[in-house]
């Protein structure tokens, strides 16, 4: 910790701090980090003032400078930060302001007396060779084996210098390969256009569209969540949300429709130029038992109308005939596309004993259609799953035991509020590093995809209005704050969170060990994985402590450069 003649502390932290403003600043400082090229890296500082507040400008300083950016970690207020039954790994428990939003630094940040603070400095490591200005390379000799400092520097108004940070960044002369994990983050285009007060899918929605879509696929997302029909997720029962359909229907006559893919087509060009690889076609019955169609509008003699939802029976004759023919259709234009081994399909979310009937009946008619397609619905009922109703089970991660038991693959998992106790998860209250040991854990236990319900969800529970995600942050005291999404809604497009930022360093992790396994061999990286645990690494008992977290990427990086000599 550095404390200056100019009334300004500061000390260097690892990105898995959360600075509390009402709190003394217990973490130790990290003033050092490994990495590999093409990751991300980030850390932070934290300041305060010992007097009177002061405006702080704020500066960087290294050759690493073009791949780095500074933001302030502001507060976010929660009034649900836990359930009744927290366990005991949570910072906190009670209401208040928690760190979590991402602000650009603008003009600068205040330091107050009394008050922790803290700036995220991100560095987004080029790929190897790819460090030049000039696009060659071996530019300006970054590259391989490297050691980079980067000052963090603090002036007045003025620019006189009030103090400063020095950190070390030692890169591996490997790169961070490709993400073999697939892994979706439900994408609710209908809460953009509502934040944003534009219609839905006019150009102005598909940019913000578009924005939302590379800021996921810049934090591991690689698979979109894509609107077919309105995603009949989270709505109340007999409750609507805003349309948001990309498939146009014509109702043609008595049970006759005819489909326009326009809209779709326009949906995957834009996937592809922001890097998404594959596709997760919403839900085609309603959550919480498949007894219902989603809400389906059509043009039609009457003008345009919503022609099913909560009043249609999912297995009735109406229905059934609207998927027979939309079915065929669709599968022709995914053909013509050349997407095919890249479509998934849902029939309906989190099914159980009591929804075999609808359930069973849902699925018949979808395969019927659907032969040679994936299908994936969160499952946690692993004798539900036993009657091979579906190909992907996403358990959730504290209910995933007996499919891994079984050996279930290929095998998913998710967390969401109901994760709440002694499993990995990102809410405001928990500790960074509860957030960032899942990609430790999927890589032990050879998860192929992960899957989530919050990226951007914006209203109150069971969408029954907007809220304003920077002052509601539980979804009207619905779930533990930090549940319901990962990004904020900023001017032009998304602010990150720091559990965004974190959850992007967990799956870099992943990443890391799939590398070090193909240099070392699976024993030796879980052999080094899970060195000086006092018990093997599962779902529900693992490190999280942050010199432990940071401990263990270190020992893999070191690992990694040994096996590159």
């Amino acid at each position: 910790m550095t404390d200056t003649p100019a009334g300004l502390e500061t000390r260097c932290l690892s990105s898995l701090s959360k600075v509390f403003a009402d709190a003394e600043l217990h973490d130790q400082a990290v003033n050092k980090g490994t990495a590999l090229w093409g990751e991300t890296y980030a850390f932070q500082v934290a300041f305060r003032s010992t007097a009177l507040t002061k405006f702080l400008q704020v500066t960087v300083e290294s050759e690493l400078q073009p791949w780095v950016e500074v933001r302030s970690v502001a507060s976010s207020p929660s009034d649900m930060p836990t359930y009744a039954d927290p366990d005991p790994g949570y910072l906190r428990t009670t209401p208040g302001m928690y760190p979590d939003l991402l602000l650009p630094l603008e003009q600068g940040v205040h330091a107050v007396p009394r008050q922790w603070r803290s700036i995220w400095v991100a560095i987004a490591l080029p790929a190897q060779g790819k460090t030049g200005t000039d696009g060659g390379n071996e530019a300006n000799g970054i590259n391989g084996e490297a050691s980079f400092e980067v000052a963090v520097k603090f002036a007045d108004r003025e620019g006189q210098p009030l103090g400063q940070e020095r950190f070390m960044l030692d890169v591996v002369p490997a790169e961070l390969p490709a993400q073999r994990l697939i892994h979706t983050e439900w994408f609710h285009c209908d809460c953009i256009a509502t934040q944003y007060n534009v219609d839905v899918f006019s150009e102005e929605h598909w940019r913000l569209i578009e924005s939302y879509a590379s800021n996921a696929v810049r934090h591991g997302v690689n698979m979109l969540l894509t609107p077919l029909f309105t995603p009949p997720l989270d709505t109340a029962v007999g409750g609507e949300r805003p349309t948001v359909q990309l498939i146009g229907v014509e109702q043609a006559g008595p049970r006759e429709y005819r489909f326009d893919f326009s809209r779709l087509e326009r949906w995957i060009a834009m996937c592809k130029r922001a890097g998404v690889q594959y596709y997760e076609m919403s839900h085609l019955f309603t959550q919480w038992g498949a007894a219902h169609a989603p809400k389906i509008v059509a043009h039609t003699d009457g003008g345009t109308k919503r022609i099913f939802g909560w009043e249609t029976d999912a297995g009735g004759e109406e229905y059934r005939a609207f998927l027979e023919q939309f079915l065929p259709a669709l599968v022709a234009f995914i053909r013509a596309q050349g997407i095919e081994e890249q479509v998934y399909f849902h029939v309906s979310d989190e099914p159980h004993m009591d929804h075999l009937d609808s359930y069973r009946k849902a699925s018949g008619i979808l395969k019927q259609h659907l032969q040679g397609f994936k299908f994936l619905d969160a499952l946690s009922d692993y004798e539900f799953y036993k009657l091979g109703l579906m190909d992907v089970p996403v358990p959730a991660s504290n209910h995933i035991e007996p499919f891994l038991e079984q050996r279930v693959d290929p095998l998913w998992t998710y967390y969401c509020c109901g994760q709440n106790r002694d499993v990995s998860n990102r809410f405001f209250a928990m500790p960074s590093a509860r957030n960032r040991i899942l990609g430790a854990q999927l890589y032990k236990f050879g998860i192929q995809g992960f899957l989530h319900w919050g990226y951007n969800f914006w209203y109150s529970q069971h969408s029954i209005r907007p809220i304003d995600p920077f002052r509601v942050t539980d979804a009207d005291c619905a779930f533990p704050s930090g549940d319901a999404f990962v990004v904020y809604p900023g001017e032009e497009g998304p602010l990150d969170s720091i559990r965004w930022e974190v959850f992007r360093e967990a799956l870099q992790d992943l990443r890391a060990l799939e590398l070090l396994e193909s240099l070392a061999g699976r024993e030796k990286t879980l052999e080094l994985l899970e060195e000086g645990l006092a018990e093997p690494l599962t779902f529900s008992r693992y490190p999280d402590g942050i010199d432990q977290v940071l401990g263990m990427r270190d020992r893999i990086n070191a690992a990694i450069r040994s096996g590159l000599f």
